[in-house]
């Protein structure tokens, strides 16, 4: 993951919204939802929203992933397959992307579709900088919160809960 616009995002200073409070811990959820386009991860629990997060996304958000190195977040339906706590990015939860529509059509033009695909933290080191990050779209293609979201994230999310990415 490269880090872009940082710098963009101290010169505006953008606030940290939404970020992640004390209180009761989430319910187990059963699917996630995320909203490129309002830069939002909704977690859901029997088709009930339980949180929203604000997100940052791939450097070129718009449009779907495509192939390795185009900087895009997928779009379509995947799972989250498992939990990395050995991240570079504090915690990261693996979504399944590419899946095989997403192959095949990265073969049929002759490209890699890429992958490591994650939701995840900051950067190792970098939580305490999390004003920097916030309110920018700064990944490979990966879907960003802050790193105490990431964990209350990490906690109510099970591997194989389906993830539908939407535009």
């Amino acid at each position: 993951m490269r880090i872009f616009g940082m710098t963009i995002a101290a010169v505006l200073g953008l606030g940290l919204a939404g970020a992640a409070r004390g209180g009761e811990p989430l319910p187990t959820v059963d699917a996630i939802e995320v909203f490129k386009a309002r830069h939002e991860l909704v977690l859901l629990r029997n088709g009930t929203p339980i949180k929203t997060y604000r997100i940052s996304l791939g450097t070129n958000p718009a449009g779907p992933k495509q192939q390795q190195g185009d900087h895009r977040t997928p779009e379509g339906r995947y799972v989250i397959d498992f939990h990395n706590r050995a991240s570079a990015f504090h915690l990261s939860l693996h979504v399944s992307y590419p899946n095989a529509q997403d192959r095949k059509q990265a073969a049929a033009r002759h490209v890699s579709p890429g992958g490591d695909i994650m939701i995840h933290g900051l950067p190792n080191g970098m939580g305490s900088q999390a004003l920097l990050f916030q309110g920018v779209d700064w990944t490979d293609g990966c879907i960003a919160v802050t790193d105490a979201e990431i964990e209350e994230i990490a906690r109510a999310v099970p591997d194989g809960t389906p993830i539908t990415i939407h535009p």
